[in-house]
């Protein structure tokens, strides 16, 4: 299996990720379809849809280890206003509440500012996931804690650690100081202290291991930031490293795939299988198609209506759809659950 998996590595394509997760089972990983059969669950189908998840690209000016977009400065990805619009479109049609921005830097696509300003508008929760060096990367970032203020965005911030070496070694070299400053200047302007200006943290493990307690976690993030540098943020979300991108990479080229997948699936847990994302959210690509989530994303697995596209936006197709599942699905259902929020049970 391991000199198989080095073979199809050297070709990266989403079909041969898919291929690597699916045979699996030849490893003696359980199929994910035959756990949710014996815990009721399959064919597995939404409950309701409350957020709208929009990756407007794939440019980043960071590239982290861990990155299941493969997102980079390279990447040539990014939306359109013209499919922006399309999500305008939809939300206007539907009572979604929420629409979680997501890239990539999201702050890179040139039409971001555009977009927010749209959806806030629409009196819409908004999430930007913020990569925090954004902030500092160039000056027509400076003003964006200012810009996330005014339209009280929901900061969603990645820090891997509150230590430098840590951090530092999952998403690159001197991350972690230029994270503190961004978090800083979020801070002084009233994220983490003013109740309508929510500051989140997401913490991904550095390696192959689940991740620990959440509440701890955050409980330990919190005194570690606020003693060393001032820094004060609402809530730590806890989520799985899953096996797609970059981190499938790692896997594979480490040696550490079988036993990692094997450890994901004796962590499953039916409650936190109840509660996964893909149950309340669509997940739209830069080129406005749609899926179950945003790793689904990086696999091709469209969303599984007649016409998978933003710009043909059905609201009773997505909530009738049956939900396209695999073994990378694992991730977010071992242990305490991991989704785009953390935790699920």
């Amino acid at each position: 299996m391991q000199s198989l998996l080095k073979q199809k590595h050297k070709l990266s394509s989403a079909e041969t990720q898919l291929d690597i997760l699916t045979d699996a089972k030849s490893a003696g990983i359980p199929d994910f379809k035959e756990k949710l059969t014996k815990s009721g669950l399959y064919p597995l189908k939404p409950v309701q849809l409350d957020i709208l998840q929009v990756n407007v690209g794939k440019l980043c000016n960071q590239v982290c280890k861990h990155c299941h977009v493969d997102a980079g400065p390279d990447r040539k990805e990014v939306m359109s206003r013209e499919t922006m619009q399309h999500c305008i479109d939809a939300l206007s049609r539907s009572d979604i509440q929420m629409v979680d921005i997501t890239g990539g830097a999201p702050e890179m696509n040139p039409d971001f500012r555009w977009f927010v300003e749209k959806v806030s508008k629409m009196k819409r929760q908004i999430i930007v996931r913020c990569n925090l060096t954004i902030i500092l990367a160039n000056p027509k970032f400076y003003d964006l804690p200012e810009f996330y203020r005014k339209h009280k965005v929901n900061v969603v911030s990645s820090l891997p650690h509150f230590t430098s070496r840590r951090t530092d070694a999952q998403r690159g070299v001197g991350v972690f100081d230029k994270s503190v400053k961004a978090l800083k200047m979020l801070n002084e302007v009233g994220y983490g202290t003013d109740p309508d200006l929510k500051l989140d943290l997401v913490f991904n493990p550095s390696g192959a291991i689940l991740p620990g307690d959440q509440a701890a976690l955050e409980t330990e993030f919190k005194r570690r930031l606020k003693t060393r540098y001032g820094i004060e943020f609402n809530g730590l979300f806890a989520i799985t490293n899953l096996p797609v991108s970059r981190f499938l990479d790692y896997l594979i080229v480490s040696g550490n795939f079988n036993e990692y997948m094997n450890e994901l699936a004796n962590a499953f847990n039916p409650m936190a299988a109840q509660g996964v994302m893909c149950r309340n959210m669509i997940s739209i690509g830069w080129d406005g198609y749609l899926y179950d989530c945003d790793f689904n994303q990086m696999l091709d697995l469209k969303i599984n209506v007649r016409r998978p596209h933003i710009s043909d936006f059905d609201l009773i197709d997505i909530l009738n759809r049956k939900i396209l599942v695999n073994n990378h699905c694992y991730g977010c259902t071992a242990g305490a659950g991991s989704s785009c929020g953390g935790a699920t049970t």
